[in-house]
């Protein structure tokens, strides 16, 4: 199936690896002239030796206002805007210091926001454009021990709605991915973190993960992030023009209905 991305110009941040870098990837081969950012030009540079050389790579970190304003100058308009960046954490709620409150909401939120007010108005005016949030399962779903990551995929489904409103009568759609759990950088060591027994094999700890902490999840399995990619690509494509202000579960878990 051809998604209709030859020329389309995409930024994806939080490229250089798991699922950012598997929606770069997976962009470039329908066609979009790709994008990414991040903060170690190495790991830029091992991206793009991975991705090849039609993807561009541009050393700022969104998740500061420098940083946002740093990218932008660089890279003015896009057609497609990815929100990828992300951190996530289990910690206990009593520990979840104001720091580091404020720390998620700036990577996790705020990166986002900062690049959607630049871009939007452009699409809105060219009148065609995608704006993607990756937020999480858990953005409806709060697990007990990451309250402070939940509520910044709740903030990230808030924006995306709120956008896509602005939207009517035009090109332009705003979507949110909620990934289940995800197969991705460091994805071992926090499942270990969590587990009843850590040195059980990472089948036991993975099996026992969905079992206890996401027993809503119908696949009861890790996401690839290729999977995540195949989603992305569609919602960024011509043929997506009717999904607008969606908020799309990739892991046929349960989404609770808004009535």
């Amino acid at each position: 199936m051809d998604l209709q991305l030859s020329n389309k110009k995409a930024l994806v941040t939080g490229a250089t690896a798991g699922i950012g870098l598997e929606i770069a990837r997976r962009l470039a081969a329908e066609g979009a002239d790709v994008i990414i950012c991040g903060r170690s030009q190495k790991k830029l540079d091992d991206a793009v030796s991975e991705l090849g050389q039609g993807v561009k790579a541009v050393l700022a970190d969104p998740a500061t206002a420098e940083g946002a304003a740093a990218l932008t100058a660089v890279v003015p308009e896009v057609d497609i805007l990815v929100n990828n960046l992300g951190i996530y954490e289990s910690k206990a709620f009593a520990d979840i210091s104001d720091s580091d409150w404020l720390r998620f909401f700036e990577v996790n939120v705020l990166s986002g926001a900062r690049l959607s007010r630049h871009y939007f108005p452009g699409m809105l005016s060219r009148d065609w454009g995608r704006v993607i949030f990756i937020a999480s399962e858990s953005g409806l779903m709060v697990p007990p021990d990451m309250i402070h990551y939940g509520m910044t995929k709740t903030a990230q489904l808030a924006i995306s709605r709120g956008m896509a409103g602005l939207t009517k009568g035009t090109r332009v759609t705003v979507n949110t991915v909620l990934p289940g759990t995800t197969r991705s950088e460091g994805i071992t060591d926090f499942l270990k973190s969590v587990a009843s027994d850590p040195n059980a094999s990472p089948e036991a700890v993975e099996a026992e993960f969905f079992a206890r902490d996401r027993p809503t999840s119908l696949i009861q399995r890790m996401i690839e992030p290729q999977e995540i990619a195949s989603m992305v690509a569609y919602v960024a494509s011509p043929l997506a023009a009717a999904t607008n202000g969606a908020a799309l579960r990739a892991d046929g878990g349960i989404t609770p209905t808004i009535i």
